[in-house]
């Protein structure tokens, strides 16, 4: 049976990691990319474990992804060897999914209030079509986006909701960590996202569908790890000297770091999975 290692690897979706203390299995250790994640996969690979990490973005940290890929290729072949990269823990499709599974708890005469920590300009105006769908699909009347760090923020949500004729305002969170309630006279927390149990059952999806792919293709997932950050925006240059792209348009690919297989039925918060169970059974946790 091989040993095996799950590294969450954590970014300003998570605070850092700070915001999965409770949401993860104490046996996988929340790393920030770079130097830690560098350390920490050497340190296992050198115990004679195999490695799992799992970019725990929720879909608006590509660069997460492509960081943590760049990383892993600091490696020795050794070190590589015993080493994949998964899938990352959600895309904007999955969030969209768990924040309406979120949203189905509030009650309908709420506004709801979509918050995640400000990120670069493409993923922040992401938010807004994330939050858009979440209104479509559902039965709030009043649904705005809050970013915190950024503009607007929460509490100047709060007033767009309220000057819209909301009484009372739910906070979602798109994103691992929860916001503070900016008044609680006229809101009220709408998270966490998801459960720990629903975190594990999705953690331990992402870890088997790597070692499968490494197993049965001898993929680490790093090569479309390189390519996710180019996989956001509309059309953007790449700085003076660069070239433009638009949707549908020429200039280089933009390789998907490959959406879960279930991208396009999105992961409820519903899942339900033993938060001790992040491996398949042919691996275990030491």
């Amino acid at each position: 049976m091989r040993a095996g290692t799950v590294v969450a690897v954590c970014g300003h979706e998570s605070d850092g990691g700070h915001a999965l203390r409770d949401l993860l299995d104490r046996r996988v250790p929340r790393v920030t990319g770079g130097r830690e994640l560098f350390r920490r996969v050497r340190a296992s690979r050198a115990r004679g474990e195999d490695v799992c990490v799992v970019p725990m973005t929720l879909g608006r940290d590509p660069e997460l992804v492509a960081d943590a890929a760049r990383t892993l290729l600091g490696l020795t072949p050794e070190e590589r060897g015993g080493t994949v990269l998964a899938e990352p823990f959600g895309t904007a499709e999955h969030l969209v999914g768990w924040l309406r599974a979120a949203a189905s708890r509030v009650p309908g005469d709420r506004a709801l209030l979509v918050t995640a920590p400000s990120g670069d300009p493409f993923v922040d105006a992401d938010l807004y079509r994330i939050a858009r769908l979440v209104r479509q699909y559902g039965r709030h009347r009043i649904v705005e986006v809050a970013l915190t760090g950024g503009d607007p923020d929460p509490d100047e949500g709060v007033r767009r909701c309220r000057a819209l004729g909301a009484g009372r305002v739910a906070l979602l969170p798109a994103a691992w960590a929860v916001p503070r309630v900016p008044e609680p006279g006229y809101c009220e927390p709408g998270g966490p996202l998801l459960t720990a149990s629903a975190t594990a059952g999705v953690l331990d999806a992402r870890v088997g569908a790597a070692w499968h792919r490494f197993d049965r293709h001898g993929e680490d997932g790093l090569t479309r790890g390189l390519g996710a950050a180019h996989d956001h925006g509309h059309a953007h240059s790449h700085g003076p000297g660069g070239h433009d792209h638009a949707p549908g348009g020429g200039g280089h690919g933009h390789g998907a770091f490959g959406a879960p297989a279930s991208a396009t039925a999105p992961v409820h918060a519903d899942v339900s999975a033993s938060a001790s169970s992040v491996l398949p059974p042919s691996r275990s946790l030491r």
